[in-house]
């Protein structure tokens, strides 16, 4: 079996690679967690992971110099680059100290299992693996976990245009089923509780007066400034320029 660790600042972060990962399918055990570079480099002499996902951009230690420390430490290791920064300095010093691949938050299940499969052909050229086993494992998995799984997905895309039928497809559960479960666990439905994560953020963003409303809009997927006061007012009863004012 196969060791891993993934090292982020951000819980749901780490949370969507662990559940997202076809681990059994790659011989790969459960991953370890660290939440900076200087706790994930004290695991990794603990556990000597085969593949370590790490971000850039995490307190105490960044990725930056975690790589440059664990890259000389551990040159059989792979690591994967899971980054909220599409820059290229960023990827240029990834690349530099080994990293075998550079993917971008907020993470897609695909695009993290084809890094898991280059991983692992990087450390056995020779491995083959069963696409079919991993669909089967999906079939498998509990109404409680997809519950979740659609909650850390929330968190990380709220600002993104969001389809429960992409659950319902996936995982095989009614969209009626699974509001009511995800009702009867956070008390809201899946949709109310992207609203309440939009409109929070909203008025985070309105505390900051050299951010224009309109911008305001489009960073939290509203295409209409229009739409975006009216579900403002509807939350929170009063229009964002009267929130802005207030807060003033």
């Amino acid at each position: 079996m196969y060791r891993s660790l993934i090292i982020d600042d951000e819980k749901p972060v780490r949370i969507a690679v662990n559940k997202l990962g076809h681990w059994k399918k790659y011989g790969i055990e459960p991953p370890v967690m660290a939440n900076n570079g200087k706790d994930g480099l004290n695991a990794m002499r603990e556990i000597r992971p085969e593949i370590v996902f790490v971000d850039m951009n995490m307190p105490v230690m960044d990725g930056c110099s975690f790589l440059e420390l664990a890259s000389a430490e551990f040159p059989e290791s792979q690591f994967i680059i899971v980054s909220g920064y599409d820059d290229f300095s960023y990827a240029r010093h990834a690349m530099r100290y080994g990293a075998c691949d550079y993917l971008l938050k907020p993470v897609v299940e695909e695009e993290l299992n084809t890094a898991i499969e280059n991983a692992i052909l990087k450390i056995d050229p020779t491995a083959v693996f069963d696409h079919e086993a991993s669909s089967a494992a999906e079939q498998d998995i509990t109404p409680e976990e997809v519950i979740e799984i659609i909650k850390q997905y929330a968190d990380s895309n709220y600002c993104q245009n969001f389809k429960i039928t992409m659950f319902e497809e996936k995982y095989f559960f009614s969209i009626t089923y699974l509001t009511k479960l995800f009702h009867a666990r956070y008390g809201y439905t899946i949709y109310e509780y992207v609203l309440k994560l939009r409109m929070e953020r909203a008025a985070e963003l309105l505390r900051k007066p050299d951010i224009k409303i309109q911008d305001i809009a489009e960073r939290l997927g509203y295409a209409d400034n229009h739409y975006f006061s009216k579900a403002f007012r509807n939350y929170y009863g009063k229009s964002p320029s009267q929130y802005r004012k207030e807060m003033m």
